[in-house]
């Protein structure tokens, strides 16, 4: 009878036991998800009727307040299967609050040479290619990014949306 009592009077705390352990994944989790670097800014724009015309040129305006912490600026895109090219070329344009226009010319790599997409997705790939890392900003103020596509089709098919994000420096 010893034996027995023992054995039940061990149920309450093998139970407590699974429900700490429960919470404590939980907890884990959570916290794994949220140690993410807090987004500045963070948007995407759907490109019309999956078919980016060569003049269409999509902007993201964001506020910089603290420039004396770096950023990390990243370039998002999402195409599907009828994209017919490895690489996408675009030309992006920095407006900035003070001081000249800057202009650069991006190659993001979609595929590689056999034709296997580089992004993650099933029908819908999302490819990320960072513009600046560690970058400082030179003023406070107000910034736009821009990006045209610079293919030789005067209607590029198979890209979806477009994203920018800024987020603070590991």
């Amino acid at each position: 009878m010893t034996n027995l009592s023992n054995k039940l009077s061990l149920l309450p705390n093998r139970t407590q036991s699974r429900k700490l352990k429960g919470i404590i994944a939980a907890l884990t989790c959570s916290l794994s998800f949220s140690c993410e670097n807090p987004a500045l800014y963070d948007q995407y724009q759907a490109i019309n009727n999956i078919t980016w015309e060569k003049d269409k040129e999509y902007y993201f305006t964001f506020e910089v307040k603290d420039i004396s912490v770096p950023y990390d600026l990243t370039l998002e895109v999402r195409n599907n299967n009828l994209y017919p090219y490895q690489n996408l070329w675009l030309f992006c344009s920095e407006e900035q609050p003070i001081g000249p226009l800057r202009r650069d010319t991006i190659e993001c790599m979609l595929a590689d040479e056999f034709g296997k997409w580089h992004g993650h997705g099933i029908s819908l790939y999302q490819s990320s290619f960072p513009i600046h890392s560690q970058y400082k900003f030179p003023h406070a103020g107000q910034y736009t990014f821009s990006f045209r596509q610079g293919m030789r089709d005067d209607a590029l098919k198979g890209i979806q949306e477009i994203g920018f994000s800024v987020r603070l420096s590991r």
